[in-house]
């Protein structure tokens, strides 16, 4: 029997990687996209006729109402988000109503709707914030502090809620930082593989950052999307931390990148306090000790492995569009 997934944010790094994992696994494929005239398909390019389009908002109750009754998946995968941190400092507001309120109502729709359908929300590393220990596990106390940390807190724990409160296949993959060619731009590895692209070029000098021994868990999107489909596979609905328990600073990214191209970081990196956060969370490393045992998950993918990929994707997109500045490729 062929299952039927759902994937709100279809369009992004993570929905679109996800997308093309399902269409291998044999599901039908439906995206929710925003109303809007011409929706960016640019990553879903080659898969498009393969997968089912559909018009929501995750603002919007009725739509998410109407998709679920149309579409009647097994499973749900909400990646839709506000994912930016510097973004919800500015626009705290749409943050919350996006990023945590938007989970409750797509949690009302599949509970109303289709009640049986497993779901899955993609949580993030950013609900630990000033995590009061390291690594951080499935256990850790959650003390997010930005505007995306609380709200991905809030979508974390009304999904825990729904899941005891209405018996649920309802899950958290809390996911660390992964990265991708198509990752945005916006994103601090890819303004980087990019940037160090150009300098190779001769299309810039410099390169602006911010604060550069930020350290993060840093893993490849590819593999963090066959970690989603295992936890929805899973007998039971649990939370998983996933993340590849490395720990590295945006300036070992800096430095391995240029190391990459033979060109010394300190002749062109700028540290630009314009790009600091206005609070800084601490060392962000994940324990995915829990992923490994029961699910049989860990990560492919090296961090000097996706610092390379990056860049070698990043090198092609300058040399066949040098002012182009928010592609993204395979």
């Amino acid at each position: 029997m062929t299952k039927t997934a759902l994937i709100t944010g279809i369009t992004g790094q993570d929905g679109s990687y996800l997308a093309e994992l399902l269409l291998r696994k044999g599901y039908r494929v439906a995206g929710m996209v925003r109303g809007v005239s011409t929706p960016n398909l640019y990553r879903l390019r080659t898969i498009k006729d393969q997968i089912e389009l559909v018009s929501g908002d995750l603002l919007d109750q009725n739509s998410l109402f109407s998709i679920i009754k149309s579409v009647q998946p097994d499973e749900v995968y909400n990646l839709a988000a506000q994912s930016f941190v510097p973004s919800s400092w500015n626009q705290p507001v749409l943050t919350g109503d996006l990023t945590a309120l938007g989970v409750t109502r797509i949690l009302e729709a599949v509970r109303f709707m289709k009640p049986d359908a497993k779901f899955f929300q993609a949580s993030s590393s950013e609900i630990f914030g000033n995590a009061r220990e390291t690594p951080q596990s499935e256990n850790t106390p959650i003390r997010p502090c930005s505007p995306l940390g609380i709200a991905k807190a809030y979508g974390h724990w009304i999904t825990v809620n729904y899941r005891e409160s209405y018996n649920m296949f309802a899950c958290n993959g809390i996911l660390f930082n992964h990265e991708s060619p198509r990752r945005g731009l916006d994103f601090v590895a890819r303004k980087i593989t990019y940037g160090v692209a150009r300098i190779k070029s001769g299309f810039q000098k410099k390169l602006h950052l911010g604060n550069i021994d930020t350290k993060r868990d840093w893993g490849y999107a590819p593999d963090y999307m066959e970690a989603t489909w295992q936890i929805m596979a899973h007998d039971n609905p649990e939370d998983f931390v996933i993340a590849t328990g490395e720990a590295h600073t945006v300036r070992e990214i800096v430095q391995t990148a240029f190391e990459l191209i033979g060109l010394i970081p300190e002749d062109h990196v700028v540290v630009d306090h314009r790009f600091f956060r206005p609070t800084e969370v601490g060392v962000l490393l994940g324990d995915n000790s829990k992923a490994q045992k029961i699910l049989g998950w860990k990560p492919k993918t090296t961090f000097k492995q996706l610092v390379a990929l990056l860049l070698e994707s990043d090198l092609k997109k300058v040399k066949e569009n040098p002012e182009e500045s928010s592609l993204f490729s395979e």
